[in-house]
C-alpha cells in the first residue's frame, strides 16, 4: 500500500476464502454455512456434469426451477437446457444452505438487466451466478453486494484490440510494458475482477470497464482505486488448475434474519445472466513478491 493510500485511511484487505467445491445437491453444505456465519458470504463451484443426473432425476425439478421452467422446456439447444437447469439448481441449493431453508421454498427471479434475485423468504440474500465451459460458480451474501466471474485460465484474448474497452490509461500503460504471456494472463485477471465488481453493483456489462481502475497492494491483493475506505474485498483463485474465478464483495452489516425486505422490481423476461466459474483445487492468484512501486 502506498503512503498516500494509508494516509486516506484505507483499511487492510479482507481475505476472501477460495470457492468451495460442492459436487452435488447433497453438499457438503456445512462449510458454506460456516463461511456465511464468519464472513457473511460464500462462493461455491461445481460442474454441470456433476449435478446433471441428480438434477434431472429429481421429481421436484419443476418446482425447483419455478419461473425458469418454461425457459428450460423451450430452450432450443440441448446443452443449453441442461446448463440452465443445473445452474439454477446450484444457485437455489447454495442459497438454501445459506438461509438454512428448503431449496424448493425459494423464488428466483430477475432484474431488468438479467441479474438473479431471490424474492420473499430469501429476499435479504444477495446472489451472483456465472458459468463458463462446464464450470458453474455461485456467490451468496447476507452482508453486502457480491459478484463472481470466471474464465478459462488459458483463454487467449487480444490486449491490443480490447485495451481501450477494459483498461484505464494507467492500467494499459503498465500492461503494455510486460512480456506478452504475462500481459495476457494479467489482463484476463483484470477483466474477471471488473466483471465481478460490476456484477456486484448490478451493472454487469452496462458499465464501462475502462472507467473502473484497479491496483495491487504489497501482498498482491487487488484494490479498487476509488475505494479509499477499503470497503470492497477482491480475490482471484485458480480452480481445477484451469479456470480463473474472481469475486468482489462489499462488506455490510448482515440482516438480523430472513424476511422483512421488499422484493425489487422485476422484469417480465429474464435477460442474459452473468458469465462463468469454478471447481476443485484452488489457489490464490497473486503477483510474486508483490507489485512494487509502479508495477503490478
Amino acid at each position: 500500500m502506498s503512503d498516500a493510500g494509508a494516509a486516506r485511511g484505507r483499511t487492510a484487505a479482507v481475505a476472501l476464502p477460495p470457492p468451495c467445491h460442492v459436487p452435488g445437491p447433497d453438499g457438503p453444505w456445512e462449510e458454506i454455512q460456516e463461511q456465511i456465519e464468519q464472513t457473511g458470504r460464500a462462493v461455491v463451484h461445481t460442474t454441470w456434469g456433476q449435478w446433471l443426473t441428480p438434477a434431472l432425476l429429481d421429481p421436484g425439478l419443476r418446482t425447483l426451477l419455478g419461473r425458469d421452467w418454461p425457459r428450460y422446456r423451450q430452450h432450443p439447444a440441448p446443452v443449453g437446457r441442461l446448463i440452465l437447469a443445473v445452474s439454477r439448481l446450484v444457485l437455489k441449493h447454495t442459497a438454501a444452505a445459506a438461509l438454512q431453508v428448503p431449496a424448493d421454498r425459494l423464488d428466483l427471479a430477475y432484474l431488468p438487466g438479467g441479474r438473479p434475485v431471490l424474492r420473499g423468504l430469501g429476499a435479504d440474500l444477495q446472489v451472483s451466478l456465472t458459468h463458463t465451459d462446464e464450470l458453474i460458480v455461485v456467490g451468496v451474501s447476507r452482508a453486502g453486494p457480491i459478484g463472481v466471474d470466471a474464465e478459462p485460465a488459458g483463454r487467449r484474448i487480444s490486449f491490443e484490440a480490447l485495451r481501450d474497452l477494459v483498461c484505464t490509461p494507467g492500467e494499459a500503460e503498465l500492461l503494455a510494458a510486460l512480456p506478452e504471456k504475462e500481459r495476457t494472463d494479467r489482463f484476463l485477471r483484470l477483466w474477471t475482477l471488473k466483471e465481478a465488481y460490476t456484477k456486484a453493483l448490478g451493472h454487469g456489462m452496462r458499465r464501462r470497464f475502462s472507467a473502473v481502475g484497479f491496483g495491487w497492494d504489497a501482498t498482491g491483493t487487488a484494490r479498487l482505486s476509488e475505494d479509499t475506505a477499503g470497503e470492497w474485498a477482491f480475490a482471484t483463485h485458480l480452480v481445477e488448475e484451469r479456470f480463473l474465478v474472481s469475486e468482489a464483495h462489499r462488506q455490510e452489516a448482515a440482516p438480523a434474519g430472513p424476511g422483512g425486505t421488499r422484493a425489487p422490481l422485476l422484469a417480465d423476461e429474464p435477460g442474459r445472466l452473468p458469465s462463468a466459474e469454478p471447481s476443485q483445487g484452488t489457489g490464490v492468484i497473486g503477483f510474486p513478491g508483490g507489485p512494487g512501486p509502479g508495477k503490478w
